[in-house]
């Protein structure tokens, strides 16, 4: 393979640049077809083409296409994606083309705007790239290669199998110093968010800010709960402090993770992107008609019939697995109740740790049924059929995350409320928590581990024969980033785990801050190492997420006022003072009501945004308004 050869712009005075993005093609594609292909990446705008630049790969027959873009290209997508830059005046502005030269280092396209941006801004363009009227793919068979009116031609081309894969460029010498300062190195907090930002994108910068700000806000009821757990706690007072603190740290910790995260997003210039009409998912299909909003042609689907689809298909499958969580809940009480008979006819020191086999086999249950079913979510919210790609998310999301409530938490209510056994919830709950650490350990440590040397090994080996090809096939080898909802998932149970019933084993947070410390250094490793860089559209938050901690933070008041009436403690006290069952559940439901209200209070005294942060974007709204201002005269 020839080395790249760095192009100059034909459209604007930019310096020579560096290929961002590797498209792979199949091995069977004809050469009419990629130079069709490179001739739609190369076209102006005006003529249907993605005004990209393109080099051939090895040659004009090669399986590669390396795809840059010049400098025109990305500021006009800057603009449209509603990119927030540094002014003249240090302050952040809404990026425009026509002002550019009053944007600071808007002439350095390499300063301005990050490899993360730029290559999402590759992909951007590809993906608005359409087919004026009907055509056929040179090269490609009619039946299979036939584009309609406004199809999106790239999308058709790896649904056709024409294009293998596509993802973006890693820099070597960026990517080293990045792991250097992110995952190699000996400090437990304070991530290199900016930098993080620039290589990987906002998405990834953002899971690992939340990420690094949850090991922090774990330190003080990890503090309390080591207190708690070797002072004699269980005594209602104990209870009481250790339930109330969880329920307020619950609200604490999401409020100030809001104004956190907007002040990450104003200084990464995505607080104010632009909302645009979205265009269909690639796998969305229908009947071609005229839409009605932009007149184009495109497949329609009715609603009703996806309604029918979500109501008479997706719903019943996810009772169905309900079920299976019911019956693994069933099973685990039967095999509780064999073990325990057992031990108390034949009991011994060497039968007491078989007392944690029922929970240990129920966790394997619950693990496996749950990547069973995150397959089948995401296969079920496909057959749905949803237009946009932000319907797909979400039901795809609410799918998952139901399902993840009910299969983690579910034998842990029973055990609470219907059997009000805390002892068997202390129990179980600890067994969920050093389970969760062994299996962490080995598929978070020791798996990441070995295949980063496995890989760091074979990549040296082949960077001996030819430098460039090795290191494009081996980034192309990687398998594709699984993207952070697993990631999510787990912060979401753990969340759960330590708002709704960690009174009744203190030491909860102090596990979990154990377990989250290496998770941030192996998560870091993985995205660097063992994945394809993934692409990164620009974000604003960790969206959906933030309602999903907040639901479970309203939850645990019920839940924890609930632990509290049935512990011993308050039950002995209870009977002691004859005080009623019922006029201590009045008790608790008027304290559940205080602590909501008081959750309430606290949401609205503490601003979701930092004073800065509201006085930066007035400034904005001020600056953007005497700009239209000057325009229009």
């Amino acid at each position: 393979m020839s080395s790249w050869t760095p192009v100059t712009c034909r459209c604007c005075d930019s310096a020579t640049v560096q290929p961002l993005v590797v498209i792979e093609l199949a091995e069977n594609v004809q050469p009419a077809t990629k130079q069709w292909i490179i001739s739609k990446i190369e076209s102006h705008a005006k003529d249907g083409g993605a005004q990209l630049l393109a080099h051939p790969g090895e040659d004009d027959d090669g399986d590669m296409i390396l795809v840059s873009a010049p400098r025109c290209t990305l500021l006009q997508a800057a603009e449209y994606l509603g990119l927030a830059k540094r002014y003249n005046d240090g302050s952040m502005m809404i990026f425009s083309y026509k002002d550019r030269a009053n944007f600071m280092s808007a002439d350095d396209v390499e300063e301005f705007l990050t490899l993360a941006e730029k290559q999402y801004i590759v992909k951007y363009e590809l993906n608005s790239v359409k087919a004026p009227q009907a055509d056929s793919i040179p090269g490609v068979p009619v039946k299979k290669g036939t584009l309609r009116p406004r199809q999106t031609i790239f999308q058709k081309l790896e649904k056709i199998g024409v294009i293998k894969q596509m993802y973006p460029l890693h820099e070597k010498q960026k990517l080293d110093a990045l792991a250097k300062a992110w995952y190699s190195n000996s400090r437990y907090w304070g991530q290199p968010l900016d930098s993080i930002q620039s290589y990987f994108g906002g998405p990834v910068a953002f899971y690992f800010s939340f990420l690094d700000f949850y090991i922090l806000c774990l330190l003080p009821p990890a503090v309390i709960g080591l207190v708690l757990f070797l002072l004699p706690w269980e005594s209602m007072n104990g209870y009481i402090l250790l339930a109330v603190f969880n329920m307020l740290w619950s609200t604490v910790v999401l409020e100030y993770w809001k104004r956190r995260g907007s002040g990450l997003a104003h200084r990464w210039g995505t607080l104010y992107l632009t909302t645009h009409f979205s265009e269909p998912r690639p796998s969305y299909w229908g009947t071609l008609g005229h839409n009605p909003v932009t007149g184009r042609l495109e497949p329609y689907y009715p609603s009703w019939r996806r309604k029918l689809r979500i109501w008479l298909g997706s719903v019943p499958v996810v009772c169905s697995f309900l079920l299976l969580v019911v019956a693994g809940m069933v099973g685990f009480y039967k095999f509780e109740a064999l073990v325990s008979d057992f031990h108390r006819k034949h009991g011994s020191v060497l039968t007491s740790p078989l007392l944690y086999l029922p929970s240990i086999t129920h966790i394997f249950y619950v693990n496996v049924l749950g990547m069973i079913y995150r397959t089948v979510a995401l296969m079920l919210t496909e057959w749905e059929n949803h237009r946009v790609e932000s319907s797909f998310q979400n039901h795809h999301t609410v799918k998952v995350l139901v399902f993840s409530f009910f299969n983690c938490f579910a034998v842990l209510f029973h055990i609470a409320f219907f059997r009000q056994d805390l002892q068997l919830l202390r129990k179980r709950l600890a067994s969920l928590l050093i389970v969760s650490q062994i299996l962490n350990q080995c598929t978070e440590v020791l798996v990441p581990y070995v295949t980063d040397k496995l890989f760091a090994g074979q990549g040296k080996k082949l960077s001996e024969d030819d430098p460039l090809v090795d290191r494009l096939r081996a980034q192309g080898s990687l398998p594709a980033f699984p993207g952070l909802f697993g990631e999510y998932i787990e912060l979401f149970v753990q969340f759960g785990y330590l708002s709704l019933f960690s009174c009744v084993y203190p030491l909860t947070a102090i596990l979990l801050l154990l377990n989250n410390i290496t998770e941030i250094r192996t998560d870091a490793l993985k995205i660097c190492r063992l994945f394809r860089k993934p692409f990164a559209e620009p974000v604003t938050s960790i969206g959906v997420w933030q309602g999903a901690f907040e639901v479970l933070g309203f939850v645990s008041v019920i839940s924890n006022c609930c632990l509290i009436l049935l512990s011993t403690p308050v039950q002995g006290y209870c009977q002691e003072s004859g005080i009623s069952m019922g006029k201590a559940l009045l008790v608790t439901i008027f304290l559940e009501h205080c602590l909501i209200a008081l959750k309430m209070i606290i949401a609205f005294v503490i601003p979701d945004e930092p004073s800065w942060v509201r006085t930066e974007k007035a400034k904005m709204e001020y600056n953007s308004l005497q700009a239209l201002t000057h325009q229009t005269l």
